[in-house]
């Protein structure tokens, strides 16, 4: 919805490990053939199956009716971008079912009715190309803006086909820049020349399937005759490497590579005339952009720096003058702009043509402040005023100015986005939309349960005023829990239409493995470490119950993703707990998990079967693996997609063939396309919500 000791010895990988007696052979390795006609024919039966039962119940047609209607509705939130001088916005509607990439002027963005201009029509492209595209994006050359790279998806998959695109005729340009499909990352270097990570042929990929090659494209010549200017190792367990070309408001560029070496390392090159230059920088750090030529960087980790004698603290955000890095990429000397509290961690860094623009979360709740950088090199800082009990984010920056558009949610409050100037820290009016359903009846309350060990996890509960306390209240509850991701109140239309409209509670938990309490809340949940994750989940649900603000008859969980994996640990953990369980584009098959899709790519948060201690742990907690014919589950609805090549289909068609061989009860849907989420376009995304929600109202509510 929203937006995852055995008495056998195994030779495996070289090393000998004990096989529980939960891990039996696989049976259903054959459904790992994702687009095989046997997998897809057992995948058209399924999807059979759950239609007939869920599409036939009464709300449905109502659901997909309202879901869609509010999806498409022109009253929706137009979120802008500051591009070539003009405000930008890429928007999907009836007549847009791919959607539409359009401009105005900003007088026109705030004003009551913009006249917008059409610039790129993604259904009519895909008309003419006879392709599925789903527009990704584009990727511009700052500060300017004028040449952009515009990323085209079949489907929704991660992997793209990238073609130059005029942004000021509104037309892609003839002969220019073209790459053809593949998971790949673009940078300009300048207007005629491209940094690009792609498939080059063998040895060119990691083992994850992400880019560990990056080259320089001369315009005019073959793709095939580019340079060659960093090669990472087919080894690297992150997400590839990574070009990168830093632009500030007085026209300073810094190009860079960032190695991803594992899940959340990294480590980060100048490309110079002399070749690569590693900084000094800590593995765990970030870089977020360039300031009055002064690198902007977060730290997910301590870090004493070469030479240096203080010790920066993890979640710091610091600047680093890039002529003294170039000089001496190895003694890097930084500057503090923000160190973080007991309660206020850094979560968003952009920059304007004069200023740093920086959001927090202080106890979940969010804050903004714009920092300033003076001629004697250090920094001051302007906390900006915004309102409690909202997310409050960057929606976008402008290199060639000092304005910005600050965006602001909650659960029953309309998206919307201030219009501030850095120069002076004032923040104004911008545009907000209408009311999408009716929240006037229902209140938002911070709570705090207490995990297994101790810990105090904050969540949020959106209910009915006057909600009575006799544990009868339909309750949906759902986190993520991983990947330094944080959950924040935002204003989610479908749901409040299909699910708070109806009297019904929905609960948003702050579980540890998360970035709302900065890196350690994050760091506390790692690899073996996982189970306080689970343990938090589990606290908040019975919290929910204790205040009897629902009871498990009536309690129901959802997740996606790493999200998924979390729903599918909890329904095996605590079945009795859960009335209902909605499992979407999920991880479950945790001890194969390295093999399948971008797999790879998660070690360094999940950890990995090579290593035995965490072997042993994936084991435990693998769904797949811990599913067991002789206890009484919930009845799931598990949701994924064909073209999702990021965790891909097969660990919930695996789940799935599992539990049908046990006799045990479930619901499954897969959808073709959508990528790693619930559609390709409304209309997919709102069958989607239609069927989720329908599920719910069938298990929770009398």
């Amino acid at each position: 919805m929203r937006w995852i000791v055995g008495a056998v010895i195994l030779m495996t990988a070289g090393s000998i490990v004990a096989q529980g007696p939960s891990e039996r052979p696989d049976k259903y390795t054959w459904l790992e053939d994702v687009h095989g006609e046997k997998p897809l024919a057992w995948v058209k039966t399924e999807n059979a199956r759950t239609a007939a039962v869920l599409e036939k119940q009464k709300p449905f047609e109502e659901f997909r009716a309202d879901a869609l209607k509010v999806l498409d509705s022109p009253d929706k939130l137009p979120f802008p971008q500051f591009r070539n001088g003009m405000v930008y916005n890429t928007w999907r509607d009836k007549n847009h079912v791919r959607g539409i990439v359009r401009r105005t002027t900003l007088e026109g963005y705030l004003s009551a009715d913009p006249k917008w201009e059409t610039v790129l029509d993604y259904d009519a492209l895909g008309k003419q190309d006879q392709k599925s595209w789903v527009g990704k994006g584009l990727t511009c050359m700052e500060p300017d803006q004028e040449h952009c790279m515009v990323s085209l998806s079949v489907g929704g998959e991660d992997a793209i086909t990238l073609r130059e695109f005029d942004l000021t005729a509104g037309k892609f340009v003839e002969g220019g820049f073209e790459l053809p499909r593949g998971k790949q990352r673009v940078e300009w270097q300048d207007k005629d020349t491209l940094l690009i990570a792609r498939e080059w042929g063998p040895g060119t990929m990691s083992e994850a399937g992400y880019p560990i090659t990056v080259r320089k494209w001369k315009r005019g010549t073959p793709l095939e005759s580019s340079v060659e200017v960093y090669r990472g190792s087919t080894k690297d367990n992150g997400y590839g490497d990574d070009p990168e070309v830093l632009t500030d408001g007085q026209g300073h560029r810094v190009a860079m590579v960032h190695r991803s070496t594992t899940t959340f390392e990294a480590e980060h090159y100048l490309l110079l005339s002399s070749g690569p230059k590693k900084l000094g920088l800590p593995l765990q750090s970030r870089i977020n952009g360039l300031h009055d030529d002064q690198l902007i960087v977060t730290l997910d980790e301590d870090w004493k720096p070469e030479g240096g004698t203080t010790t920066v603290a993890k979640g710091s955000v610091v600047s680093i003058d890039s002529k003294a890095a170039t000089a001496d990429p190895v003694h890097l000397k930084p500057t503090i702009l923000f160190a973080p509290t007991a309660k206020e961690f850094a979560q968003g860094v952009s920059t304007t043509k004069n200023h740093v623009l920086l959001t927090t979360l202080e106890n979940v709740q969010g804050r903004a402040y714009v920092y300033t950088h003076s001629k004697d090199g250090k920094w001051s800082r302007v906390k900006l005023s915004v309102p409690d009990n909202l997310t409050v984010g960057i929606a976008s920056t402008n290199l060639q100015d000092d304005r910005f558009f600050l965006a602001q949610t909650g659960f029953l409050t309309p998206s919307s986005v201030l219009l501030g100037n850095a120069a002076d820290g004032s923040l104004k009016p911008g545009k907000t939309q209408k009311a999408l359903f009716d929240g006037s009846q229902d209140v938002v309350e911070q709570m705090e349960a207490t995990s297994k060990d101790g810990t105090k996890v904050p969540y949020f509960i959106v209910h009915r005023k006057g909600m009575p306390l006799n544990g009868s209240t339909p309750t949906l509850l759902t986190a993520y829990g991983g990947f330094l991701v944080s959950n924040t109140p935002a204003y989610s239309a479908v749901m409040g239409k299909l699910w708070l409209e109806r009297g019904n509670s929905f609960v948003l938990a702050n579980i540890r493995g998360g970035g709302e309490f900065g890196p350690a809340w994050h760091d506390a949940g790692l690899k073996t470490h996982r189970q306080r994750i689970y343990d938090d989940f589990y606290a908040v649900a019975q919290d929910l119950v204790a205040r009897k603000f629902t009871s498990t008859e009536h309690l129901g969980i959802e997740g996606g993703s790493n999200g998924g994996l979390l729903m599918g640990v909890e329904f095996e953990q605590h079945p009795e707990m859960w009335k209902a369980v909605i499992i979407q584009v999920p991880l479950l098959d945790m001890l194969g998990y390295e093999h399948m899709s971008a797999g790879a790519s998660w070690v360094g948060e999940y950890g990995s079967v090579s290593v035995p201690e965490e072997r042993a742990f994936l084991a435990s907690i693998s769904p797949y693996n811990q599913l067991k014919p002789d206890t009484k589950y919930p009845e799931p609805l598990i949701f994924t997609t064909t073209a999702d090549d990021r965790v891909g289909p097969v660990h919930a068609r695996k789940f799935a063939a599992k539990m049908e061989e046990f006799h045990l009860p479930f619901y499954y849907d897969e959808i073709t396309e959508g990528g790693h989420g619930a559609g390709a376009d409304n209309r997919q995304a709102a069958r989607t919500e239609a069927e989720e929600f329908t599920y719910l109202m069938m298990k929770l509510v009398d």
